[in-house]
């Protein structure tokens, strides 16, 4: 598990920049730098913002992920003891972006 910040704020499992939904999923099986990965998790808050009920935010969370060309990428699981999630704005999930995402 990894801690996780995420700066996407309008997406309905962050609160402070942490994650309610228990864990995520990074997508970007052919991702060669870090904009070609997204939290396919990511979910749009729409004007009536509330937060989700699924969870309470945690700085630590379980990650899946399809980026097989990461460097923390283990059998789908990503290994970093630290993951950014980035898409400020972000109004759907290819809007969004794993920063941690190194190349091996």
């Amino acid at each position: 598990m990894a801690e996780l910040r995420c700066s996407v704020d309008n997406c309905v499992h962050n609160k402070s920049e942490y994650c309610c939904k228990g864990d995520i999923l990074v997508g970007g099986k052919h991702a060669c730098c870090d904009d070609d990965t997204c939290c396919e998790s990511f979910s749009e808050a729409k004007n009536d913002r509330f937060t989700s009920s699924i969870g309470h935010p945690s700085s630590v969370i379980s990650i899946d992920c399809e980026a097989v060309k990461c460097i923390y990428n283990s059998n789908y699981k990503c290994t970093s003891d630290h993951v950014d999630i980035k898409g400020c704005g972000a109004c759907s999930c290819g809007e969004t972006a794993c920063s941690t995402f190194q190349e091996k």
